[in-house]
Formats: C-alpha cells, structure tokens, sequence
C-alpha cells in the first residue's frame, strides 16, 4: 500500500500505484482480459480517485488496462431494466469526482477501448494510444447510446463523433488520432518509454499547485457545461429510452448471444433537447 491510498483490499478489481517518486498516479484496470467496468471496479476507481485529491505533490492520474486491452466498456448485465438506474449513478459519479479532482488525467490504451472504457478515455486531458488500438462507442448496437459519449466525442473530435455514436462502428489508432479523438499513437514495442519520458520531461518539473489550478482553468466551462447536460441525458436515457422495447431487446440479445428483433414501437422520442 503506498501512503495516503486505500489498501489494496478496498480496490477490488483496481491496481492503484505510485510512480515517478509519488508523483505519478497509475490505475490500473485490473479485470483482464476485458477488464469490464462493472459496479465494483467503478466503486474502486472512486476510491482512489478521491485519495488522489490528498496528495498534494501529484501531478497526473494514469488509467490503463491490465493485459491485452484498456476496456470492453461497462457490464452489459448491469444495463437491463432492473440494474441500469444504479449502474448509470455510480458510472457517471466516477466522472462526477474526476470533475472534482483537478489532478491531470492520461489515459494509455492497448488493444480494445470500446463503450464506458472509451467514455473513460476521452474523459481525461490526454488519450494515449498504441498503434494497435481499436476505439470505438458500441452502444447503438445494442439499442441503447451512451450519454457520456454522446457529451464526450464531440467534444473532442467535433462533428466526427456522430459517425462513431449513430454506427458503433471501432476506429483505429491512426484514424482516431486524425479524428481528434486520441493525442498521441505510440508504438507497442516502447509506447510506454516514451509516456515515461514524456511525463518526466513535461509534467514532473511543474508545479503541483499551479498545474491543478491551470487545468481547472482550462476546462472549466467544459466542466460546467458537462455536469448540467449530464443530467439531463441520464434522465433522458432512463425515462425515454429505457421506456422502449427495443432498449431491452437490444440488451438480452447480446446477452443470449443473438440478433436482435427490433420491433421500431416507441420511436417518437419524449423529452426535450433545452
């Protein structure tokens, strides 16, 4: 256990770790091989998310994946009628604290970042990616969206983002970092040199003060404007959505292993964009 973190046994699903002399913040995804962002892991990732404010020398949160891949997204099972209202508060609370932590965050992908892993990634000040990677925002296909994406992709890579949100279709590396929606394409081999080194050469030497002070500065309208239209979609997702055939369909299809039967009834969408 390193100081001023949570032990090991209150991170289940979690690797939490200090690096660059304490410095460094790396939390690791640590479910492999998808590394599913259920309940569980999201409750530890708050955790250690919060204990990040108290460690007034740190300068970067790192999220990454343990094994082949950042992130299959959150738990599909987690989404059905029954589960999704408590899923959706305890996912978006993860954003809402990382809102409330002005550590800068980096995300590092490796292989798969799809669904709540992406919406994770595209969260944070940098999106790191190997050249291998796949990004995409599945959830269409399976008769939902994601309102975090939805907020999230354009921000980052402007009209773009409706072709990832609308199809579900994945991108890779290259093209995400032509997109806009990744920052930096590292090779496999050494990608995480070159993170070390470029943390050393570009965050280390920084105050700790004045940089949480400059990235709350820089997004602050961002943040603003996320934590009320945040709101608004949940809401919207739970009352309109989940009020759909198809949203339920979409879900126990992928769950049961096949097509799904969409039945198009409820399509007059409720609720207002204001």
């Amino acid at each position: 256990m390193s100081p001023g973190l949570p032990a090991a046994s209150e991170l289940p699903r979690v690797a939490a770790r200090l690096e660059h002399d304490g410095l460094v913040l790396r939390l690791l995804l640590d479910a492999p091989p998808t590394n599913v962002l259920d309940t569980e892991m999201v409750r530890s990732l708050r955790k250690a998310v919060r204990a990040a404010r108290d460690l007034p020398d740190l300068r970067l949160l790192v999220f990454t994946g343990a094994g082949d891949h950042f992130s299959y997204g959150a738990s599909v099972e987690e989404h059905l009628p029954d589960r999704v209202a408590g899923m959706l508060a305890e996912f978006h609370g993860l954003f809402r604290d990382l809102m409330e932590t002005d550590v800068p965050t980096l995300a590092y992908v490796r292989g798969r970042c799809l669904g709540g892993g992406l919406e994770l990634a595209s969260f944070c000040d940098w999106l790191w990616a190997e050249e291998t990677a796949t990004l995409g925002q599945p959830e269409i296909k399976l008769g939902v969206f994601a309102p975090l994406g939805s907020l999230l992709l354009p921000w980052r890579c402007g009209a773009q983002a409706t072709g990832l949100l609308l199809t579900g279709e994945a991108v890779d590396a290259i093209t995400a970092l032509t997109m806009g929606l990744a920052d930096h394409v590292v090779p496999t081999e050494d990608g995480t040199t070159i993170l070390d080194r470029w943390i050393r050469d570009h965050l280390l030497p920084l105050s700790p003060s004045s940089l949480r002070r400059a990235r709350r500065a820089a997004r602050w309208s961002f943040h603003r404007t996320l934590a009320g239209d945040l709101e608004a979609l949940e809401q919207f997702y739970l009352e309109d959505l989940m009020a759909t055939p198809d949203a339920e369909e979409g879900i126990r299809a992928f769950l049961e292993k096949r097509n799904p039967e969409w039945s198009g009834a409820g399509d007059a969408v409720g609720g207002s964009e204001s």
